[in-house]
């Protein structure tokens, strides 16, 4: 039994924002009050004066890279990652190998993380068999083995019919479709953002309309098959756009924004050797960023996850144009997100916890993200005014592929609970 005492506790979904005891059991939160210690005699007692106590954070969209992969991450060092960085729950995506497009592939990762440090994982399928974009996996299947989600992350799906037919299948089975938009015929070899700093480096760009015209087909599609549709990674401001336009329509839309789009743009960038600036989408114009950072502040876009793409140091090691796309994020997002939205007033605490734990369990459409009494003990306690230096070379995860090395940022997780039990404790 743990006793978190004196921490300002918020919980988005009942409104609570005040300074109060919260207590668990191994499984439930049992209590919330005050000079509960009392009360709770045998429970370990916790000083949480200063820190904010939260629902445990909830990453729809990482890249655990197992099966197949394991020399980029495994599950047991992705959900380390994830512990450190304040998530109880993350959804790997599918693009693994082989892909998770059935029953057995779910089963593999489900029994690999029943092993790891206590995080809950909670697998995406794939789209598509193989990822191929050809044929629709057996949705139903997929989901009775243990998906929560269909995706087929990495690429889009462009045959639309073979996308329409898969939405049927979602809005039956009831569970969202995670959408990577990108037009993948219009990419032409890009590697960065089509634009000003893209012809200083001599880099070939992506355009916004790459990531624009998939996602307004897929709010289309969304819209005429009933499924339930996130959108993954947004970082244009047209995208802002059409996500408002999906919504005045009445389409089951949410979508994400990840912290290095709206801690960066394009002109961060400070050479065409440094690959950690190389992700996809890739970062944006300032406009793009400030249109980003609006639409968060005014719940436009409701989700930050983190697109946690660990690489091996060899791979990132290529020149520009041929190093894979994507960076780590599990372990800078809390701290990007207070440095860059909370502290600069983009967001108030409560938004940025409704943000990364309330209102990612309600697209999942599990009974998580609450610290309601009843509830499941899955809780992120951070310390909000607490600066240091990242260094990736301590990051628990096997990927150290991040541009923020050696950056200064406010916000550090001191504990992290699920079920109940403490799985990660810093060390401060």
């Amino acid at each position: 039994m743990l006793l978190l005492q004196n921490g300002r506790v918020i919980d988005p979904k009942s409104g609570l924002d005040q300074v109060m005891d919260l207590v668990t059991d191994d499984k439930k939160i049992l209590e919330i009050g005050n000079d509960l210690k009392e009360k709770h005699p045998d429970a370990r007692v916790i000083d949480a004066t200063g820190l904010v106590v939260a629902p445990g954070f909830i990453d729809v969209h990482v890249h655990f890279r197992d099966p197949g992969l394991e020399y980029k991450e495994t599950i047991e060092t992705g959900c380390l990652a994830a512990a450190h960085g304040g998530y109880t729950t993350v959804c790997p995506m599918p693009n693994t190998k082989p892909s998770t497009d059935c029953p057995e592939v779910v089963k593999e990762v489900l029994d690999k993380a029943s092993a790891a440090c206590g995080v809950h994982v909670l697998p995406v399928g794939a789209v598509t068999v193989g990822q191929k974009g050809e044929q629709p996996t057996d949705v139903a299947a997929l989901k009775a083995a243990g998906i929560v989600a269909i995706s087929e992350d990495g690429k889009s799906v462009m045959n639309s019919e073979v996308y329409r037919e898969a939405m049927l299948q979602a809005a039956e089975c009831d569970i969202p479709v995670f959408a990577h938009c990108e037009d993948i015929n219009l990419v032409h070899g890009g590697c960065m953002n089509a634009g000003k700093r893209a012809k200083e480096l001599g880099l070939p760009g992506i355009s916004n309309a790459v990531e624009d015209i998939i996602t307004a087909r897929d709010i289309l599609l969304a819209n005429e098959t009933g499924a339930q549709l996130h959108l993954c990674h947004c970082s244009t401001k047209e995208s802002v756009n059409l996500v408002k336009w999906g919504k005045e329509m009445g389409v089951k839309l949410t979508a994400e924004v990840c912290p290095h789009h709206f801690a960066l743009s394009d002109e961060d960038i400070p050479s065409a050797e440094d690959t950690n600036y190389k992700m996809n989408p890739p970062l944006r114009s300032k406009e793009d960023v400030e249109a980003i950072k609006q639409a968060l502040k005014d719940g436009v876009m409701e989700v930050i996850s983190t697109d946690h793409a660990p690489h091996h140091a060899d791979e990132k090691a290529k020149p520009f144009t041929q190093a894979p796309f994507g960076i780590v994020g599990l372990e800078t997002a809390v701290a990007l997100t207070i440095t860059n939205l909370v502290r600069t007033g983009w967001l108030t605490p409560m938004q940025m916890i409704a943000y990364m734990s309330t209102n990612p369990a309600k697209v999942l459409g599990i009974d998580k993200g609450t610290l309601k009494p009843g509830s499941c003990a899955d809780v992120t306690v951070i310390m909000p005014d607490e600066s240091y230096v990242i260094d990736a070379a301590s990051f628990a995860s096997k990927g150290k592929n991040t541009p923020f090395d050696g950056q200064k940022v406010w916000g550090r997780v001191a504990l992290t609970i699920a079920d109940g039990k403490i799985i990660y404790e810093n060390e401060q």
